[in-house]
């Protein structure tokens, strides 16, 4: 898919629904992936997430966690390169009529797929990379009402789900999370999203709007 500006999109699968996409650009991996300044990649997705950047008051209408197995994961050549098990949480504030602001942070692992390009576009995975992954997205939902009893709670852990998915990018038991909660007719956007991928000695793949770093082999 392609993205804002004509940067290439790669896919984290769970995003916002069964399939969202994460736009990449910037400097590319081949040229970071090895270099001393890969050990310093960095992203702000605390400061980014925030729940002062909703600009609502009071507490979220939701706010929940979900934990989330088996997604598949996309790179900047377009493949899924890992399967990715994570806890996301899930924050919204209502910030007008119909509107509304949700912050969606995640925390978890990738597990590369062997034979599949890595996320950087460098070169094949063996199957062996492992790492932590960290970050999430804001999003804004307009023309949208709750349902007046939400299919999950509002509050709380809502629950695991094993999306199932496979190399292919088919995933049979994804779940989008605003349907759960929003009557159709709504319309999503992300104005802000970023991952940053850790698999240890240095090797650091950065996922986000301001663009792709480095890579994990």
């Amino acid at each position: 898919m392609g993205g804002a500006g004509g940067l290439l999109a790669v896919a984290l699968f769970a995003v916002f629904s069964g399939y969202s996409p994460m736009p990449s650009g910037g400097p590319s991996g081949a040229s970071l992936a090895a270099s001393p300044e890969a050990a310093a990649f960095h992203l702000d997705f605390g400061e980014q997430l925030a729940s002062s950047n909703c600009n609502a008051e009071g507490a979220p209408v939701v706010n929940v966690v979900q934990k989330i197995v088996n997604d598949a994961d996309s790179g900047e050549a377009g493949n899924y390169w890992a399967l990715d098990s994570f806890n996301r949480t899930i924050q919204v504030w209502k910030t007008g009529e119909d509107s509304y602001c949700a912050m969606v942070r995640y925390e978890g692992r990738f597990a590369g797929i062997a034979g599949q390009q890595s996320p950087g576009d460098t070169g094949p995975l063996t199957g062996n990379e492992t790492g932590v992954v960290t970050g999430g997205y804001k999003a804004l939902i307009e023309n949208a009402t709750l349902m007046d009893s939400p299919v999950w709670p509002t509050k709380g852990n809502v629950g695991s789900f094993d999306y199932q998915c496979d190399a292919s990018g088919n995933c049979p038991g994804a779940v989008n999370w605003l349907d759960q909660y929003f009557n159709p007719g709504y319309t999503f956007d992300q104005p802000w999203w970023g991952w940053i991928y850790r698999a240890g000695g240095g090797r650091v793949w950065v996922n986000a709007t301001s663009g792709n770093k480095g890579d994990i082999i």
